[in-house]
């Protein structure tokens, strides 16, 4: 039996097993071992080798955005509105074969937009090149989750594969309008448009879902931060459980069994939160990316401002039509807003700001204070920082003394003041002592001219050798050869 086929045995046990306080340890368990499965997934088989056919490209830029979503949703229009790259759009699915790239310049700003294959359900399990299209978007900072507000239900629910809850409310849907027909004859007129709204309702929040769970399946997480569960291994002192609260979703029990599905016996657990089993499993497999996610509902030309209200209305969504060139500016600030990047911009010792060319840091790309600045410049500058001054909505007044811990704002400037330490080092490479540097430095050179001026007036002159005194002088003026000793005149008697 496969992992793909054990995996959907464990999801239909799950299905079958009633919850309530008696299973939720069994659950637990359940759903322990689906994550490993699903894990081992992901690895790539043994004895293959390294290279294959994906879709990543290069980095590029402050940001990198990733488009994902059905096809023929619009995302290679957006992508083309967007950055002024071609993408081949047409009316048939799967259009895009491979990832295309784009630029966007936005706020001075460079944010790279990838075009990505449209995914169907099962990409998780590796169907229509799925496992590629999701490895690059765990690479991206931001996903913008492209769906058709406008798309026919029944193709939709038809093409995939399962969905038996949706079908089921499909079918119920239509019975109570055959019923309301049947006793209301004048109803019959407002049967075709009632049924089709339906669908559309069904249709646009089915196609959120679905691409949410096979996100997730394979360790993305859609607009949720990382648990607050510390979790380490231990060799030995066995399975220590602590919380800070009351815990209501999770005990100690149900912590060990988890464990022990891991084949994890010496480790210490604490939770600083209410959180859930899911949560403690994605902390023990440690695998896990936490990504913020836009959902952008394309095509909102052919719906009614009522259904564009509702859409516009929801929590992380934009609502744009690629045909009108409509709320583009709205998506493209949203954007900027998810990312968070933040442009500094540096000024010069007695000179002017240059606006021209901001630094860009992000909290998701090593962090907005004054020490990512000074790394984001030179590594070793950091060394000669004495402090620097902050002009923006950070600073309290202006300029602000702030040291390397300093949290910095979009467009605030920054003037780095470094220690005047530099000179003594120069003497100190040369040989001569930080303090009496400049004195020696001098003595040096007015004992030169003199010996210049010695050695003009009389030729005669002999330089006198350099070297140390008493015990510390490195040479002798001795001949070398005894021979050569010069004999002293014999004493008058």
């Amino acid at each position: 039996m496969g992992i793909i086929e054990r995996i959907k045995e464990i999801e239909a046990e799950m299905a079958r097993t009633q919850k309530n306080k008696a299973t939720e340890y069994h659950l637990g368990q359940l759903k322990a071992k689906i994550a490993k499965l699903r894990t081992q997934l992901l690895e790539p088989p043994k004895g293959s080798s390294a290279g294959g056919d994906g879709f990543e490209v290069t980095k590029f830029g402050h940001g990198r955005v990733a488009l994902i979503g059905f096809p023929s949703v619009g995302k290679s229009t957006l992508l083309t509105m967007l950055t002024g790259t071609h993408s081949e759009a047409a009316s048939y699915e799967f259009t895009t074969l491979t990832c295309i790239p784009g630029i966007i310049h936005y706020n001075d700003t460079k944010i790279q937009l990838l075009d990505l294959p449209g995914i169907i359900e099962g990409a998780s399990e590796g169907k229509g090149r799925g496992r590629q299209v999701i490895a690059v978007a765990k690479s991206s900072d931001l996903v913008l989750m492209v769906l058709d507000a406008s798309k026919d239900a029944h193709k939709v629910l038809l093409s995939t594969d399962g969905h038996a809850v949706m079908m089921f409310m499909v079918a119920i849907s239509y019975v109570i309008f055959l019923f309301l027909t049947c006793c209301f004859p004048c109803f019959y007129q407002f049967f075709p448009y009632a049924y089709l709204i339906l669908l559309w309702k069904l249709q646009s929040e089915g196609h959120r879902q679905i691409l949410t769970r096979e996100l997730e399946s394979v360790g993305l997480r859609l607009n949720k931060r990382p648990p607050q569960i510390y979790f380490k291994k231990k060799k030995t002192g066995g399975i220590s459980f602590n919380s800070t609260l009351p815990l209501t979703h999770v005990d100690e029990k149900l912590c060990y069994q988890i464990l022990h599905e891991y084949k994890i016996h010496n480790a210490e657990v604490l939770f600083r939160e209410d959180a859930t089993v899911d949560d403690l499993i994605d902390v023990i497999e440690g695998n896990r990316k936490y990504i913020k996610c836009v959902y952008v509902y394309n095509k909102i030309d052919v719906i009614g401002i009522d259904d564009v209200d509702k859409l516009a209305r929801r929590p992380n969504s934009v609502v744009i039509s690629c045909n009108l060139k409509l709320n583009l500016d709205r998506l493209l600030s949203k954007m900027w807003e998810e990312m968070g990047l933040v442009r500094v911009y540096t000024k010069p010792q007695g000179q002017q700001p240059d606006f021209s060319d901001p630094v860009v840091l992000s909290a998701d790309r090593g962090g907005c204070t004054v020490e990512d600045f000074c790394n984001h410049i030179h590594r070793n500058l950091i060394k000669d920082v004495k402090y620097v001054l902050v002009w923006g909505t950070s600073a309290r007044h202006y300029p602000q003394h702030c040291g390397l811990g300093h949290v910095l704002q979009d467009e605030d400037v920054v003037q780095i003041v470094k220690k005047k330490v530099q000179v003594i080092f120069r003497f100190r490479s040369i040989g001569f002592v930080n303090f009496y540097g400049q004195i020696e430095l001098g003595w040096v050179l007015v004992r030169a001219k003199v010996d210049k001026k010695l050695k003009n007036k009389n030729p005669d002159f002999q330089e006198k050798e350099e070297g140390g005194r008493g015990r510390f002088k490195s040479h002798s003026t001795a001949p070398a050869r005894i021979s050569d000793r010069q004999k002293k005149a014999p004493l008058k008697t």
